[in-house]
């Protein structure tokens, strides 16, 4: 299927590895062409080096926080106005409601809901005067099942599913569509970092930690990004006009719902 993708532009944060390297790749697969974004310069450079052998499209890296307001600027400023924006942040690490504090509610609202919310100002003018543009903000299953110990994500991040409810409606209009895409367990470092601090807790390997996560999923197995940046580009895509203000589970049906 021919997406129509061919000779747009985007901006991918959180790009040099693991969901958002999944994205990058099947948009540059798809012919778009890429401002990408992330902290670390020589992870960054790297993917970049090899999305342009493998697909031939132009790929610029921007390596900064995209948190902070400066680099932000920076990023935003090479950017110049993509026709499609993916934001993407790690989550915030996991602990007790009872030990958080006013530092690490305000970093967890700054980066999983504020900055995609900040992103979204930026970009949606544009989009709206050209009469095209996607957004795709990957956020987490969570904010359809809370994790317990993943308080401060559940808190951000279904903050910013409220405000993509409002935002999606206000521009759909203008030919622009913003929706969110939920994943659940896939092979990533964070969800590496996760199950080292959970063998940690329960005294138990990595090993063990993984294997009873993927016997809870109904597939038996851990999400691959390829597979989760295919539906991001999917929902980029022409054929997704009609995709407006969704909150849509990439989980192999780890969280049961009817609806």
């Amino acid at each position: 299927m021919d997406l129509g993708l061919k000779g747009r532009r985007a901006l991918v944060c959180a790009a040099s590895r693991g969901l958002g390297r999944g994205i990058a790749a099947a948009l540059a697969a798809e012919g778009v062409s890429l401002v990408l974004n992330a902290r670390g310069a020589a992870a960054l450079d790297a993917t970049a080096a090899e999305l342009r052998a493998a697909h031939g499209v132009p790929v610029v890296t921007v390596a900064g926080d995209i948190t902070d307001a400066e680099a932000r600027a920076a990023v935003l400023a090479v950017a110049d106005d993509p026709d499609i924006l993916i934001t993407n942040a790690g989550g915030p690490p996991p602990g007790s409601w009872c030990d958080w504090s006013r530092d690490d509610l305000d970093r967890a609202v700054g980066a999983n809901m504020l900055t995609p919310v900040l992103l979204m100002q930026a970009c949606l003018p544009a989009m709206i005067a050209r009469g095209w543009g996607r957004v795709v903000n990957v956020t987490s299953s969570s904010v359809r099942a809370p994790i317990p110990e993943l308080g401060l994500s559940n808190m951000a991040r279904t903050g910013l599913t409220g405000a993509v409810a409002g935002i999606a409606r206000q521009v759909a209009a203008h030919g622009v569509t913003v929706n969110n895409l939920l994943p659940g367990r896939h092979a990533t470092d964070r969800i590496a970092a996760l199950d080292q601090a959970r063998a940690s807790a329960d005294g138990i390997s990595e090993d063990e930690v993984r294997a009873r996560a993927r016997a809870g999923n109904p597939t038996g197995q851990d999400g691959d990004p390829a597979d989760f940046g295919a539906v991001a580009a999917f929902l980029c895509s022409r054929q997704a006009r009609f995709i407006v203000g969704q909150n849509i589970l990439v989980d192999g049906g780890g969280v049961a719902l009817t609806m």
